[in-house]
Order: C-alpha cells, then structure tokens, then sequence
C-alpha cells in the first residue's frame, strides 16, 4: 500500500524525497557523532566564519544549481529550458522518482544550500583553513559578480 498516494494530483517524487532525506540526515548524523568523538567540535563558530560560510553558499549554491558550466553535473537530472544571462541557465527536472527528487533539489538554489552550507560547516570542523580558502574564494567571485551586474547596469542606465 501506497501511504502518499493521494497526496497531490501532480506527480512528485515523495518516494525520491525521502530517499534524499535519509541520505542527509544518515551523512550529517554520522559527521556530528565522528567529530564530536574526535574532540573537533568546536564550542562556537566566529561570526566571521559564519559570514564567510554564508557568502560561499550563496555563491556555491548558484553555481551548481544555475551556472551554464556546470550544466554537464545536472544533465543526468535535469532538461535545458532556457538562458537566464549572467552566464546562468533555467533548467526543469526530469525523469521519475529519485532521478526527479535529485533534478529538483540540483535546479534550486535554495534547496542545495542546504547540502552546500552542512559541507561548508563540516569543512570548518574538520580542515578550517582549507574551508576558509574555498570560502574565501566564492566569497571573491560572489562580490566580483555584484560588481560585473552594477556595472552593467549603470553602462545600460
């Protein structure tokens, strides 16, 4: 017996869903419970590391979620819809059940920001200065992209 059926009159991937929920909470269960038997659990993190791990989400987020580039990664999941400039794409996922469950969290930003900021925070706790560089990183790309849009909007203006 099917306990989602009836759920919507739309197909979606509850099964997939799941599937992509258990992996999540298995693989971030696990690396609490190791770095936390490991001593690395630090008691606090630093507003600057929180800031800086937000930024490079943000950015990570968008690029593997809608940057033209990284199209090949989400090709498996996902159907090309149209350009949306700025070097980023409009996709839609495709397929059933968990092939649909992964398109859709790999086409929204919001959703793999989730994945991005726990590898980010697992990456503080376990190798911080190697995380601070990736960060950092994105972080740079994250403000030379707000400054390549305002000046393309003020040469337009």
């Amino acid at each position: 017996m099917d306990i989602t059926q009836g759920h919507s009159e739309q197909y979606r991937p509850l099964r997939g869903y799941l599937t992509l929920m258990a992996a999540f909470g298995t693989l971030s269960g696990r690396g609490l419970v190791a770095a936390d038997r490991a001593g690395r659990l630090p008691e606090r993190f630093s507003a600057s590391d929180l800031g800086l791990a937000a930024v490079a989400t943000y950015k990570l987020s968008r690029l593997i979620s809608r940057d033209r580039i990284t199209s090949g990664f989400r090709a498996p999941f996902t159907t090309f819809q149209d350009d949306s400039g700025h070097g980023e794409v409009e996709e839609a996922a495709r397929g059933r059940g968990l092939r649909r469950a992964v398109g859709e969290l790999l086409v929204c930003p919001d959703c793999v920001g989730l994945w991005v900021a726990s590898g980010f925070m697992a990456g503080l706790v376990a190798r911080p200065r190697a995380a601070r560089t990736v960060a950092a990183t994105l972080v740079i790309h994250a403000v030379s992209d707000a400054l390549q849009t305002a000046d393309e909007k003020i040469r337009q203006a």
